[in-house]
């Protein structure tokens, strides 16, 4: 069952798929509306009978929103036009949330925004949980909808509402290992081109914006806040100078160690919609009595080139040693990697 969001157009889409029939049912003109747009682009997730899952549609507006209250001045915008996502227990709604932001980077807008009717609740719930809020009204003849607006200027201090947007500035940053075999499984935007695009499954850490991290290692040294560069290992031995890379970049949401569980059932609650491992492997790795840290985090930006290991060392000044499982980077070393990462500056906040 696929979840990778495909782009397309609209006239390649089945409009008679019943997956449109509540859109058609809240919306008198869908069917117009959509027939008009038959050349522009769209995302949409098929499921595996052949029909649609997930349908979005966004475009960039420039102008004053006029056919709102009260209306929107004059700003370079993202419009979510139409969502809809049947997410059946994944992290789905949260990939095309993800999607939505990685597009309002790309297209350097101010802002985002949505129109949806309050009996939406679970989206209007995930809109809000990344920021959203809500700004006017939109009067239709179709009834009432609610404007939820987010900006890309401003943050309020939360590292899920400010989502994808990191905060630099006396928080510590880190490196942070991950095994090849581990990396795509949660990484999956992170991909190395030499890697197979079509193993993405549909599970829900591969849906989602958070990350949860299970090692040995003590993660408990990182705090909340704290930035962290994934450096996936070599997958061939003796070749880590050239193929071992810095990824992407996370923010810490929390850290805990086996003592905060009270019991597995607590462990796997916690970990299995954004780990990489079944519930199975959890209550065995919980029940092996070995040293037991987690960190979940936010994955706000994968690499547009990936720094190796001997660019590392080289250009950015890391030394051998100490490993690096877990190993502090100064702030000029962080800055350094983002820079040869070309993280979007606009996602850095000092």
């Amino acid at each position: 069952m696929g979840q990778t969001l495909r782009p397309t157009k609209f006239k390649d889409v089945d409009l008679e798929d019943t997956f449109f029939d509540s859109l058609k049912a809240q919306y008198a003109e869908f069917s117009d509306w959509f027939t008009r747009k038959a050349n522009e682009p769209v995302y949409v997730v098929d499921d595996d009978a052949g029909g649609l899952r997930g349908f979005l549609y966004i475009k960039v507006e420039t102008g004053e929103i006029t056919d709102v209250q009260p209306a929107l001045p004059a700003k370079r915008r993202l419009k979510v036009g139409t969502l809809k996502v049947n997410a059946r227990g994944t992290k789905l709604g949260e990939r095309i949330i993800k999607r939505i932001f990685d597009h309002a980077v790309l297209e350097d807008v101010d802002e985002i925004y949505v129109t949806v009717f309050d009996t939406h609740a679970t989206l209007i719930k995930l809109f809000q949980r990344y920021g959203f809020e809500q700004k006017g009204i939109k009067t239709t003849p179709n009834g009432e909808e609610l404007v939820l607006l987010r900006s890309l200027r401003t943050t309020v201090g939360d590292i899920v509402k400010d989502y994808p947007l990191m905060h630099t500035s006396g928080r510590s940053k880190w490196l942070l290992a991950i095994k090849p075999e581990y990396h795509t499984r949660l990484l999956p935007d992170s991909m190395l081109r030499t890697e197979d695009p079509d193993s993405e499954e549909d599970v829900p850490h591969t849906n989602s914006i958070h990350k949860v991290y299970i090692a040995g290692l003590v993660l408990t040294r990182m705090a909340k806040g704290d930035l962290v560069v994934f450096y996936r290992t070599t997958d061939k031995p003796g070749r880590a100078w050239f193929r071992s890379v810095a990824t992407s970049v996370c923010v810490v949401e929390e850290t805990c160690s086996r003592k905060h569980f009270a019991n597995a059932d607590a462990f796997v609650a916690f970990c299995k919609d954004h780990s990489v491992f079944t519930e199975e492997e959890l209550r065995s790795r919980y029940a092996d009595g070995k040293p037991l840290y987690v960190a979940k985090l936010t994955y706000n930006s994968a690499f547009a080139r990936r720094p190796t290991r001997g660019t590392l060392m080289d250009d950015v000044g890391i030394t051998e040693f100490p490993r690096w499982d877990l190993r502090s980077l100064t702030d000029g070393q962080f800055t350094r990697i983002l820079n040869l990462g070309e993280v979007d500056e606009s996602l850095i906040v000092n």
